[in-house]
Formats: C-alpha cells, structure tokens, sequence
C-alpha cells in the first residue's frame, strides 16, 4: 500500500517506520530541520525494549506535489497545524484515496456522518475558515486515535516511551474494507489495532484525558505521575473530567471506563512528559483549540457548565500567547 505520512513527529515517526519496516511503501513529508535530517539520516525509532529500526529507504520530501498519488494518507500534524496544509493534501489523492487523522482531541469532523441534531456542523474553534473541511472530504476519513507515548529526542529520532495501540473507525460506524486493509497494514507493521463501531466514544476516552493532563502538565512542568499523585492536580484533573463527561453525555456519548481508572492509566504511563510539555519546552505552538478549545466550544453547544475547563483553557492560551511573543522578539534580534 502506498502510504504518506504527513508530520513525521512522535506519533508519525512511530507510525511510518514500522510501517515501512513491515513492507509498505512509504512517503515522509515534513519540513524544518526535521525534514533536513530525514533526507541526511533517514528515519531512527527507538523501541521502549532498546530495539530499533532505521528507515532510510523511504521518500523524504517537503514537497506534495513530489510525493505522488497515495492510497492512504495519514495525517499526523498538530491539530492547528492542519489548516496549513489542508490546500495541499489533495495533491496526494487518487481515485479512493483515504486520510486517517491522528491528532490529540477533538476533530474537526467530529459531526460529519454524526447523524442528530448537530450533523453537519463545522466545529469553527478547529476550522475557522472552513479551509479543512473544504479540501478534506468526510468520505476519504478514517478515524484514528494513537494510544501510545513517544517523542521526539532529536531532529529525526523518535522514542518509544511505552503503547503499540491505534484503533480505527470509519466516521459512519460501518466496518468496511478500506478499514479492514487499514487494519490489516497497522497488525503487519506490529501494532495492535481495532475496528471501533463508535470512533467517537473512544476519541473522547482519548480526549478525556488529554484536556486535562496535557495543559495541567504545560501550566506546571509536571509528568503524569507527578500530577496523579498530587492530591490538588489530580482533583483538577477529575473535576475537569467530570465537566467533560457531563459535555459528552448530552452528545449519547458514555464512558466505558470511570474517572478513577482513567487517571491510574495515566499514573501508570510513569514520568512521562505529555506532547503538550514537550511543546512548551521546546518553543511549540500549544494544541490548545484541540484540547480544551473545542470541548468548551461543544459545552456552549450543549448549553453546560464547564468552569474548571474555562479557567484552565483561559491559563493555557495565555501561556501560548506568552511563549509565542518571546519567541518572536527573540527571532528578532539581529545576527552579530
């Protein structure tokens, strides 16, 4: 299968080397010094048991237009990062081209195929402009949500930090056979994989956590463990949760775990630094629409109170706008 893999970050990485390790043909778009050091090095992930794969036969490109017509394209950027390529995705179509979305949160599509009161509506806290839902068509898209912990450790090296898991739906809830070879392709590579009748239910299990251990860990430079065993985080973290799940139950989503054994799950990862921390230190543009954005946006939507999520969402965008206005005037200092 012809497969390109937009973003080449953790979960990318993760994905397109064992993918091409297991036989599929792939193509790796990125940019920056990520990109550099791809076409230089090649692709190196580092496995949690000290095992690794070095991708250096694959396709290294900045460019869509080069990389051809694939058969599945998976989308692994940053949620706010989508509206920066989204004009050019279509460049990779063929005639069934799919595009299976990975990014933390809320998706933009979330009602596309929902069915209800809300099918159709375009969440406008992920697509402002309509820019993704105009060049990403519903039916090419197949749910995804990465479960495991990775980062990136340097310019083209990624680290497995623990989790094999990607489960997939088609937005519908059909089980078709696109999603079948998908699945297929992801338990060759040797990841485990499952076709999830309701790919929404376990995105906001995914998101469950996200919104509240991502900008908790951001705002305090604390790993999971630290905040799960902090009496005054974790009890952020479930009230949080809780607001969520009130959110979701008004949208005939239900839990399938309680808000205890999720955050022992997240305890459980250990010392692990969230992609949301691993932005802040390293000078990143925060997911803070995806995260927490959208779930207030479907809070007003759905006409309930979220006061725990307001204030820590409040807390987050300013610590975006601060790092992005330091950032700046440091770029524009003149070289000696």
């Amino acid at each position: 299968m012809r497969i390109c893999i937009v973003g080449t970050g953790a979960m990318g990485g993760f994905l397109g080397a064992k993918l091409s390790v297991s036989g599929q043909e792939l193509t790796f778009i990125d940019q920056d010094e990520q990109l550099e050091a791809l076409q230089k090095k090649g692709l190196r992930l580092i496995m949690q048991d000290g095992t690794e794969h070095h991708v250096t036969g694959g396709h290294f490109t900045g460019q869509f237009d080069k990389a051809g017509p694939q058969d599945c394209i998976i989308l692994a950027v940053k949620a706010h990062h989508i509206s920066q390529v989204a004009e050019r995705i279509p460049l990779l179509y063929d005639t069934d081209t799919t595009v299976v979305t990975v990014q933390n949160g809320i998706p933009w599509w979330y009602f596309h195929k929902h069915g209800g009161a809300f099918e159709g509506t375009r969440l406008a806290s992920l697509d402002p402009s309509g820019a993704i839902t105009a060049n990403i068509d519903a039916d090419r898209i197949i749910g995804c949500i990465a479960y495991p912990a990775a980062a990136v450790i340097e310019p083209g090296v990624i680290q497995q930090v623990e989790g094999i898991r990607f489960s997939v739906g088609e937005l519908d809830g059909s089980e078709s056979d696109r999603c079948l070879k998908l699945q297929k392709a992801l338990i060759d590579a040797g990841f485990k994989s499952y076709i999830l009748p309701n790919i929404r239910s376990e995105i906001w299990l995914k998101a469950w956590g996200a919104l509240s251990f991502n900008p908790i860990s951001a705002l305090t430079h604390a790993t999971l463990q630290d905040i799960c065993r902090f009496l005054e985080t974790r009890n952020l973290a479930a009230m949080m949760m809780r607001e969520a799940q009130a959110i979701a139950g008004k949208l005939d989503i239900e839990f399938r775990h309680t808000i205890d054994k999720r955050i022992a799950g997240a305890e459980g990862v250990g010392a692990h630094k969230t992609s949301m921390l691993q932005d802040v230190e390293a000078g990143r543009t925060l997911e803070t629409e995806a995260l927490i954005g959208a779930v207030l946006e479907l809070a007003r939507m759905t006409k309930t109170p979220a006061p725990a999520i307001e204030a820590i969402h409040a807390c987050t965008k300013l610590l975006n706008k601060t790092y992005t206005e330091m950032k700046s005037k440091v770029n524009l200092i003149p070289l000696a």
